[in-house]
């Protein structure tokens, strides 16, 4: 009968015969070597719910501090945000840091709590009556997967505290100030005409913004809200943040166009819209570094309970 040979361990006697015994100096060390192989393999298991628990903490904090995605139902941001039943609403960043440097600027896209006058919703989120999809639904909605609030808004500043606002002059354009904006954004949907709604003028109110939509013969704004008139300007306090980018779908990766519409007619420095933006980025990395030292210290001290 022929051998079978089979290679040997670095621990098996070459002859085929048993391990050899460990020496007394050599048994700790084996014992060492085991134990920390069947650490490795349990540590990841322990340490993953505090991982999971971690990031989602991580997410809150962001999306309540610093950034949230919201949904975008509505179409009267066409074309610059799509929105509209049985399409594929944009979901936008919105940077909640930005205003905490500085105020709305005209030309930003901003998201809204809408005020108590603002009683026309351009959309409405039905509220679920079992208890537990509710709480799914809130849990959703913290990290950017679930419906907006029906009292959050999206829509473009047009003019800021003490500028006056009116439509239209004879080239059918809005006026602040008694200057024609530039506004290369406004989207004519077919169907509803491609001439403004007249107005008369309204100075806005100290902390308050006149808002508008781009998609401009389809859109519930200032110039209508709460009657109109200085009932229809929204609160600074209001605002939420700044929309920067568009995260989905992936075929409407872009940030999102923010021109100045009074820079033309008014002469505002075009490169002070970029000093929320700067502001912003500037303050996020320590968050994110304090963020990343907290992981650590969390995946340290477990280990050495363990």
């Amino acid at each position: 009968m022929a051998d079978v040979m089979r290679s040997t361990g670095p621990d098996e006697d070459p002859q085929g015969g048993e391990e050899p015994r460990a020496t007394p100096e050599e048994r700790p060390a084996r014992r060492w070597r085991s134990s920390g192989k069947q650490q490795k393999k349990g540590s990841f298991w322990r340490e993953l719910p505090i991982l999971i628990v971690t990031a989602l903490a991580l997410t809150v904090l962001i999306q309540a501090f610093l950034a949230r995605v919201y949904v975008i139902p509505s179409q009267s941001m066409e074309q610059t945000l799509h929105g509209c039943t049985g399409c594929n609403n944009d979901r936008v960043l919105v940077d909640k840091v930005s205003y905490r440097f500085g105020n709305p600027e005209p030309g930003d896209v901003v998201v809204f709590r809408g005020p108590q006058a603002w009683v026309q919703n351009e959309f409405h989120v039905p509220e679920d009556t079992n208890p537990v999809v509710r709480f799914f639904q809130g849990a959703a909605s913290l990290i950017g997967f679930g419906s907006p609030d029906e009292k959050d808004f999206v829509k473009r500043v047009i003019a800021t505290q003490g500028q006056t606002v009116e439509c239209c002059d004879p080239q059918n354009r809005v006026l602040v100030d008694g200057r024609p904006l530039n506004e290369p954004y406004i989207y004519w949907e077919p169907g509803r005409g491609n001439e403004q709604q007249e107005f008369q003028p309204v100075t806005v109110p100290p902390g308050h913004l006149w808002v508008m939509g781009d998609n401009r013969n389809d859109s519930s704004d200032s110039r209508f809200q709460g009657g109109g008139g200085v009932s229809g300007a929204v609160p600074v306090d209001n605002v939420i943040g700044k929309a920067q980018v568009i995260v989905l779908p992936p075929t409407r990766w872009q940030a999102i166009p923010e021109p100045n519409p009074q820079a033309d007619a008014l002469g505002a420095p075009a490169w002070q819209a970029g000093l929320p933006v700067g502001a912003g980025f500037a303050a996020a990395f320590p968050v994110v570094w304090a963020g990343r030292r907290l992981v650590r210290v969390v995946n340290l001290r477990s280990r050495e309970r363990h």
